[in-house]
């Protein structure tokens, strides 16, 4: 595969615009749940008001999100596949301020009927500039995946990705992705407690958020000393003020945060009302420093989906020629 010059040409952390994708068949994902131990099951609603209520939350979020000048693209699922995570779009799709769209390899057979071209078309039919489409999903027949800014936790300004390996983020895609994008790679294994053990956390983007000047994180995650130091150091040497979360934060999803500013630059922190909640008062204090904090209520999407608001947002760095909407 080419080597992809300039994979940002501008160096901007934050977007005004993102892409969200509204469910059609939202429900707990049996695939996706070997490794997202954050996923829980409820029979407290049927399969009808578990999409009731997933529709409401996520169309809370959206309005949310433009009622504060951010721009949202609504992509609306089908019923074509089935496709009960297609509300966490960032983990197939990142698009680019050299107008760019990345496809990356999905873990779950069932997640990679989310991959939909189409969606590229809607974006230019909005006025968006797609030069070029660069598909990594062929290192799927490797058994090699990278799912993403899930696996991706990316420091545009500074070109770090930061990256906790899991079954779902490889070292040899980091590297890939990194050697190809002009990225510079901080991998280490990031953990968390299931019954006696301790297993890797599926996606980096669950325990850690990288700002234009904070950095969130749960350092507790990250056993290897070594690779602890690693990450605080590097976070650190690039200016940011740490935010440092506990694992019980992080499993109320308070590192599975994403910055984005408005249409005057204004800037905002975006997660749900559990994440903001577990928050300690400084903590908060902190954040609002440098954004305004913006938080919906997300609770079965957590509960069956394993992702918060951050992994419903797929950031759109394109390139507006003639904005539609």
């Amino acid at each position: 595969m080419p080597i992809i010059d300039n994979f940002d040409v501008v160096s901007k952390q934050t977007t005004d615009q993102v892409i969200m994708v509204r469910p059609a068949t939202f429900k707990m994902n049996e695939q996706t749940a070997v490794n997202n131990h954050y996923q829980k099951s409820t029979k407290d609603y049927s399969q009808k008001e578990i999409k009731e209520k997933s529709l409401l939350e996520f169309d809370g979020l959206v309005e949310n999100l433009r009622s504060n000048g951010i721009g949202v693209t609504v992509i609306q699922d089908t019923v074509e596949h089935l496709t009960p995570d297609s509300l966490f779009p960032n983990n197939w799709l990142s698009l680019h301020s050299n107008g760019r769209a990345v496809l990356y390899p999905m873990f779950a057979e069932n997640r990679r009927l989310e991959r939909n071209l189409e969606v590229l078309d809607q974006l230019t039919a909005f006025g968006f500039e797609n030069r070029e489409v660069h598909d990594l999903s062929a290192w799927e027949d490797s058994n090699l995946f990278l799912e993403g800014t899930g696996s991706l936790v990316l420091d545009r300004v500074n070109k770090i990705a930061y990256a906790a390996l899991s079954d779902r983020t490889a070292p040899e895609l980091v590297e890939h992705f990194c050697k190809n994008f002009n990225y510079k790679a901080i991998t280490f294994s990031a953990l968390q407690p299931v019954k006696a053990k301790r297993l890797p956390i599926y996606h980096t983007n669950v325990m850690m958020c990288i700002g234009s000047s904070i950095a969130v994180v749960c350092l507790d995650c990250v056993d290897d000393f070594a690779e602890r130091h690693k990450l605080k150091k590097s976070l650190l040497d690039t200016g940011k003020q740490l935010i440092e979360i506990t694992e019980s934060q992080v499993n109320a999803f308070a590192g599975n945060m994403l910055e984005l500013r408005n249409n005057t630059g204004k800037a905002f922190m975006v997660l749900s009302t559990q994440a903001f909640d577990c928050l300690k008062k400084d903590q908060i204090k902190t954040i609002k420093k440098y954004a305004e904090i913006i938080h919906s209520p997300l609770y079965l999407i957590e509960s069956l989906g394993g992702g918060s608001a951050r992994c419903m947002i797929a950031e759109n760095f394109l390139p507006i020629i003639n904005a539609k909407g």
